[in-house]
C-alpha cells in the first residue's frame, strides 16, 4: 500500500513545506557569507549503526533548493549500515547545500530511525522462528504518514491499513457505541456492518476480552485484535481462531516483549511505538 502512497508529488509537497517552514525568505546566514559561485562536496555519514530511509525525500529536497545539486552514491531505502558508513554524497554550489542540509538531515534521521527500530523487531521476532509479522499504526506525524509507513517497510516491517478509508476495523468505542460489546449482540451488530458494505472491504474487530472471540468470529469477519491480552490469553485466541482469520496483537509491545507475543502463534503484531517512539538516527552532513 506504501509503495502505492509515497507517489513523487507527496515526497515533493513534504518537502515543499518543510523548505517554506525552514527558509520563508531566504537563508539569511548563506546570503551573507557564501559567494554563488563557491563549490562543495559533502558526505552524509552514520555517526551510529542502523538502517536506512528517507534515500528520495533527502534527494528531492536538493533538487528543490537548487536543481544543480547532485546526490550520488546513495544507498538504497531497507540497507543497514555501520558507524562511519557513508550513505550518501552531495555536489554542488554550497549555497544550495548549506541551504538545504538541516532539513534533508531532519527527514533522513526521523526515517532512518523509524527503519532501524523497526528492523531490531524484525530481528527479534526472527530469532523465534515464529511467523508473526510486525505492522505499523496510524500513530504517526501528522502530513509525514506515506513517509513514515514506507520507512517502516524499509526496516522489514509490514502496514497496517493507510487511512480510515482502507478497511473498517471496530474498535472498543465503535463497538460501545453500536451497545455490542458481547454475546449474540456483538455477531448481530458486525453482521449488520458487513451487510452495509462490499464483499471486498476487509472487517477487522479488536477485542480486549476472550469471551468477545468466538461471538466475532461467529459473524466471519477478516481480521480479529486481540487488544492488551497476556501472552496466555494470545495463546488461548489463536486455538480459538484456528485459522479462522487473521489474529493480531496489539498494545504494550515492547522491544523485550515482542519474541514472547510472536511465539503465541500470532499472524500480526502492531507496535505503535514503531512511529511515535523512534528515535531521530544521528546522521551527519559533513565536508568532504
Amino acid at each position: 500500500m506504501t509503495a502505492a502512497m509515497l507517489t513523487p508529488s507527496v515526497i515533493s509537497d513534504a518537502v515543499t513545506r518543510a523548505l517554506a517552514e525552514d527558509l520563508p525568505w531566504g537563508d539569511a546566514t548563506v546570503a551573507a557569507t557564501i559567494p554563488p559561485d563557491t563549490p562543495f562536496q559533502a558526505t552524509l555519514a552514520a555517526r551510529e549503526p542502523g538502517c536506512f530511509a528517507g534515500g528520495a525525500v533527502f534527494t528531492e529536497t536538493f533538487r528543490q533548493v537548487d536543481p544543480t545539486v547532485v546526490v550520488s552514491e546513495l544507498v538504497a531505502d531497507g540497507t543497514a549500515f555501520c558507524t562511519g558508513d557513508v550513505l550518501a554524497t552531495v555536489t554542488g554550489p554550497a549555497a544550495g547545500i548549506l541551504t538545504a542540509e538541516r532539513v534533508a538531515l531532519n527527514f533522513v534521521q526521523r526515517l532512518s530511525g523509524i527503519a532501524t527500530l523497526t528492523s531490531q523487531y524484525v530481528a527479534a521476532v526472527a530469532t523465534t522462528g515464529a511467523h508473526a509479522r510486525i505492522a505499523d499504526t496510524r500513530k504517526t506525524t501528522p502530513g509525514l504518514r506515506a513517509l513514515e509507513k514506507h520507512a517502516v517497510v524499509a526496516g522489514g516491517g509490514v502496514n497496517h491499513r493507510f487511512s480510515l478509508s482502507d478497511a473498517i476495523m471496530l474498535k472498543d468505542n465503535h463497538l460501545a457505541a453500536l451497545g455490542a460489546t458481547s454475546g449474540p449482540e456483538l455477531t448481530a451488530a458486525i453482521k449488520r456492518v458487513k451487510a452495509s458494505t462490499g464483499h471486498t472491504t476487509a472487517i477487522i474487530v479488536e477485542v480486549d476480552q476472550i469471551e468477545q472471540v468466538e461471538p466475532v468470529l461467529a459473524a466471519g469477519v477478516t481480521g480479529i485484535l486481540l487488544d492488551n491480552f497476556t501472552l496466555d490469553q494470545l495463546r488461548a485466541g489463536v486455538e480459538l481462531v484456528t485459522g479462522q482469520c487473521t489474529v493480531e496483537a496489539s498494545g504494550g509491545v515492547r522491544l523485550d516483549t515482542v519474541a514472547e507475543i510472536a511465539q503465541t502463534g500470532v499472524d500480526i503484531i502492531s507496535v505503535g511505538a514503531l512511529t511515535h517512539g523512534a528515535a531521530a538516527l544521528d546522521l551527519g552532513l559533513d565536508a568532504a
